[in-house]
């Protein structure tokens, strides 16, 4: 396994070639995290949340959005109905792991059940439940949480009939420790991280270039389809399906969240806009990044765009100045948008957790349609270890287009012990498409 983790860092310099590991090798990496995570990260997580116990319980193709996260590489799915179980050692607060199922659950959960012996699954789910004697058992139910509510209520009626009363009583919520655990990431995976949103940056960096883009013929859905097409080549997902648009000089209407297509063929001088985002080995990215359509004889972007994108660039410092562990979300987005505000820019902050999922749990901070702040979400404080997709926009009036145009920005972004990091950097200048090589001369 050393010599495993060697390699992978080895792949992550070469990224900037989109040097994509093998399935074989995508699998061990899988596991390693699955292992640092269940090793080093569920103990401490257990304990802050005071649970003795913790069941997930699922069956095949309606998987838990937490089991998954457990799901051996081997496996695309869960399995017949699949039931793992956490139980913390009172004394030494070391946590066991099981399955409930007819094999083992991969590497890492080995199988306590012998159908032949107590053909009753649910039956040898409490008689294990009740050997162990929890005082407090968790359970994916919540009312708020989506990722942290994946008990259907046929397993829960199944559990629920089969224990004692006694038992039935100690049943709680594991809400706290479900958000926490798909927040919550580790050492190994932020260097993964890093090498994933470098490959993100990449694929962007190549779309919009002019081995992609002949201005007055490309349109914005053949980029998408490039990216989508790009994706799958690579052997890569996508978990959104991309979008690309462009402001210009010659139309009047301001970029609007109306879920409209935004076909449009890409002319010299546009502004373009991408919103895109990449799954590889258990994690998710989320970026946006703008680039200028070159005329001829011009070699960058004009003065009034480039201002406009620090306008953008100022906000994200805004925001990112606001974030303090404790805090919660809704509190950072009024700060950041009042500070925004009184230094005479316009706004809007709609940034979500992002990881193991895109859409990730954890703290919110606004939607573009809620900014005055987010329930439940947006009250959850922040925490160390957790990753953001930092998602705002300002609007910037150009008295050159005569009208307002948005500067939407996105970039993975890292809150730990030493603060606020952005996993691969952010965009400070606009990708030029026509742009000459950094290596000719004149």
């Amino acid at each position: 396994m050393k010599y495993f983790w060697i390699l992978l860092l080895f792949c992550s310099s070469l990224a900037s070639s989109q040097n994509i590991l093998p399935l074989r090798e995508r699998a061990s990496a899988i596991e390693a995290i699955q292992e640092e995570r269940l090793n080093e990260l569920l103990p401490e997580l257990m304990a802050q949340t005071d649970l003795d116990m913790w069941v997930l319980i699922t069956r095949e193709y309606n998987e838990d959005p937490v089991l998954k996260t457990l799901l051996p590489p081997t496996w695309l799915n869960a399995r017949r109905r699949t039931i793992l179980v956490f139980s913390k050692d009172p004394n030494t607060q070391k946590v066991a792991r099981v399955a409930l199922t007819r094999y083992a659950f991969g590497k890492h959960f080995p199988s306590v059940w012998n159908k032949e012996e107590q053909p009753d699954q649910w039956q040898a789910l409490a008689d294990y439940i009740v050997a162990k004697n929890p005082k407090r058992i968790g359970i994916n139910t919540s009312d708020y949480f989506g990722i942290a509510d994946g008990l259907a209520t046929t397993d829960y009626q199944g559990m629920y009939k089969a224990l004692p009363k006694k038992y039935q009583k100690r049943l709680t919520s594991a809400e706290a420790l479900a958000v926490a655990w798909i927040e919550t990431r580790t050492e190994k995976e932020m260097i993964l991280f890093q090498q994933l949103t470098e490959i993100t940056h990449n694929i962007i960096a190549e779309a919009f270039s002019t081995q992609v883009i002949t201005p007055g013929i490309t349109t914005t859905e053949d980029v998408v389809w490039w990216l989508r097409e790009k994706v799958s080549a690579l052997g890569l997902t996508t978990w959104f399906h991309p979008t690309v648009d462009v402001q210009r000089n010659e139309t009047s209407d301001l970029y609007a969240f109306d879920g409209k297509s935004k076909f449009d063929v890409i002319q010299l001088g546009d502004l373009l806009h991408c919103d895109f985002g990449i799954t590889y080995l258990s994690l998710n990215t989320d970026c946006q990044e703008l680039a200028y359509v070159l005329r001829p004889g011009e070699e960058t972007a004009p003065e009034y765009l480039q201002e406009a994108l620090r306008q953008g660039n100022r906000v994200q410092d805004i925001f990112m100045g606001h974030f303090k562990t404790g805090r919660s979300g809704n509190a950072t987005l009024k700060m950041s948008l009042t500070q925004g505000q009184a230094e005479g820019l316009r706004p809007q902050i709609y940034t979500h957790p992002l990881g193991t999922y895109g859409h990730s749990a954890g703290t919110t901070f606004g939607m573009w349609d809620a900014q005055q702040g987010v329930a439940v979400g947006g009250d959850y404080p922040l925490h160390e270890n957790t990753a953001y997709a930092i998602e705002l926009n300002t609007k910037v009036f150009l008295p050159e287009w005569n009208k307002d145009i948005r500067v939407m920005l996105e970039e993975p972004g890292f809150w730990g012990p030493n603060g606020f990091r952005y996993i691969h950097g952010r965009q400070t200048q606009l990708l030029l498409v026509g742009g000459k090589a950094p290596h000719l001369g004149e």
